[in-house]
């Protein structure tokens, strides 16, 4: 893979990072109070650095970092009718948060020679 799609697959990652981060502020019109909402986007901003600058082990434990999120978006799913519209969205977003992450670790790896 060329260098350009790496930068492509950086810019979608942190973009839709950006679209996490939001997505967790929106939970604020579903009737959750401000500050559990601010609280639940601070941790996101642990990877910021690593994915901006590329680095593959950032984007390693990022991937990791992402389940929770897709595990609290699932469960508001399925049992928080109030906030099935955040819920849903938040877990689409951070699903292509998590595969965005996948396309860069795979296309950024060292080519055999």
């Amino acid at each position: 893979m060329t260098a350009l799609a790496a930068t492509r697959a950086k810019y979608w990652t942190v973009a839709l990072w950006a679209a996490v981060a939001a997505s967790l502020l929106f939970w604020i019109a579903a009737g959750y109070p401000w500050l559990l909402c601010l609280l639940a986007a601070l941790p996101l901003l642990a990877p910021l650095n690593g994915l901006v600058r590329g680095r593959r082990y950032t984007y390693a434990w990022a991937t990791l970092f992402a389940i929770p999120y897709l595990m609290f978006a699932l469960t508001e799913l399925l049992v928080n009718a109030r906030a099935r519209w955040a819920a849903g969205s938040s877990l689409l977003l951070v699903f292509l948060w998590f595969c965005a992450m996948v396309a860069y670790l795979r296309i950024s790896r060292a080519q055999p020679e």
